[in-house]
């Protein structure tokens, strides 16, 4: 029996206020024999690289589903559903059917479609460290603009470069593998660039409400000491204003535009056209010292003793499933250094994920987690952050990464030996809470 949780009422949201569930392709949509290979298939082939060994081949099987999804998200009531495109997909012939199709049924339920363009599955025969791969995607931008433009109501380019750039390329524990450490930084330069060539193909194709989710979270200091506040300011500056000063203020941190490949100053001005809002994954803060010359092991990650910081433990609060801090104050905390930080060159934000790993159908840990951050996304609202929607990650469980099949994100239950979706506690407790909000 599901029990349900009883808390004070939500405060009410502006009117308009957008509210979603996203997802992602490779991780959703099964169905690998119909599309393309990526990166990611290349790499969940190789022995170890899954923690149980399993590979997205089928995943939830959305594609062959994805009309039981659509009336999942129908019932839960949300306004807007985001989801990626595979490129690999989208490359194949009659790729972009599946997503015609998609888009068609999402409209007819009453849901905005809300598209991302990229989210981690590269197609094998293309390469972050090549400068050509910001022009394909421009091309695949176009392409699937020009086929879904007329009903897509928000456009995203790119999901957290920040994570593809660290865990695929620089530290090796996600596709493609590469451990390259700082020599990966042309990987995120790249992608910047390929945001900025994207939102001028959308454009051109007459799409418009483009922006991009990045993920961002605040930085602690492990101490008051000098090397802790130097580490914790680096790790600020490599996983959250490397990848936010280039769109919103078109520079670099000091000391990484020299490190970027090509001409730096003519692609900070692609990189920084203009966009309609900025889309911030948020998830927990960081706590982060000064490195002590040992690996670490930290959310699921080894960390190795060569980088100029170490990521500590943050005490006395609770964590998810994947060892994730519970800190939903630290979301009104980032919201607020933004709104500071960038002023005026700071566009309409949406929370594009923002989601935690559970077991069980019961969820009530979920519920707890999704209403104090919700509470805290009000906060920053009230304190005059223009914060337009919140996107739950995830509709489903599906295949998390490197992780496979062990993290349960979502706010339906995935059997992945029948594929049977059952609704959890907390797909009932949110959309109790959307009827209250409208």
């Amino acid at each position: 029996m599901i029990r349900r949780m009883v808390t004070n009422p939500m405060p009410q949201f502006p009117a308009g206020f957008l509210w979603g569930v996203s997802t992602s392709a490779h991780q959703i949509e099964g169905a690998a024999d119909t599309r393309e290979p990526s990166v990611w298939d290349v790499f969940t082939a190789e022995p170890g690289r899954v923690k149980d060994g399993s590979t997205a081949a089928v995943a939830c099987d959305s594609y062959h589903r994805s009309h039981e999804d659509v009336a999942l998200l129908a019932g839960l009531g949300v306004d807007a559903y985001r989801f990626s495109v595979s490129w690999p997909r989208v490359a194949s012939p009659g790729g972009l059917d599946f997503y015609d199709r998609l888009v068609d049924a999402l409209c007819a339920a009453g849901v905005r479609p809300v598209v991302t363009l990229f989210h981690w599955d590269l197609p094998v025969a293309l390469d972050w460290l090549e400068r050509d791969t910001a022009s394909r995607f421009a091309d695949h931008a176009c392409v699937v603009a020009e086929r879904l433009g007329d009903r897509v109501a928000k456009w995203i380019t790119l999901n957290e470069p920040a994570e593809h750039t660290l865990l695929g390329h620089a530290l090796g524990v996600h596709a493609p593998g590469r451990r390259l450490m700082f020599d990966a930084l042309p990987v995120a330069h790249h992608q910047l660039l390929a945001h900025g060539l994207a939102v001028r193909a959308l454009r051109a194709a007459g799409a418009g409400d483009i922006g991009i989710a990045n993920s961002h979270g605040p930085t602690w200091a492990a101490s008051e000491s000098p090397e802790d506040r130097e580490a914790a300011e680096f790790y600020d500056l490599l996983l959250n204003r490397l990848f936010s000063d280039p769109l919103l203020i078109g520079r670099y941190p000091e000391g990484f535009g020299e490190l970027m490949p090509g001409d730096v100053e003519a692609d900070l001005k692609v990189i920084a056209e203009p966009i309609d809002w900025y889309g911030i994954n948020y998830y927990a803060p960081t706590r982060v010292g000064a490195p002590h010359g040992a690996e670490i092991e930290f959310g699921g990650l080894s960390l190795p003793a060569e980088l100029p910081f170490t990521v500590r433990e943050i005490e006395d609060r609770p964590v998810t499933d994947f060892g994730w801090p519970v800190v939903p104050e630290a979301l009104t905390e980032l919201l607020a250094g933004f709104r500071e930080r960038y002023g005026d060159r700071l566009p309409p934000v949406l929370i594009t994920e923002n989601g935690c790993s559970y077991q069980g159908v019961d969820d009530q840990e979920r519920i707890a987690y999704l209403d104090g951050h919700i509470r805290a996304l009000h906060r920053a609202v009230e304190a005059g952050v223009d914060v337009r929607g919140y996107f739950v990650w995830s509709l489903l469980d599906n295949f998390e990464w490197a992780e496979g099949y062990t993290r349960r994100f979502g706010l339906v239950h995935t059997d992945f030996e029948t594929l049977e979706r059952t609704p959890k506690a907390s797909y009932a407790w949110l959309r109790d809470l959307l009827r209250a909000q409208r």
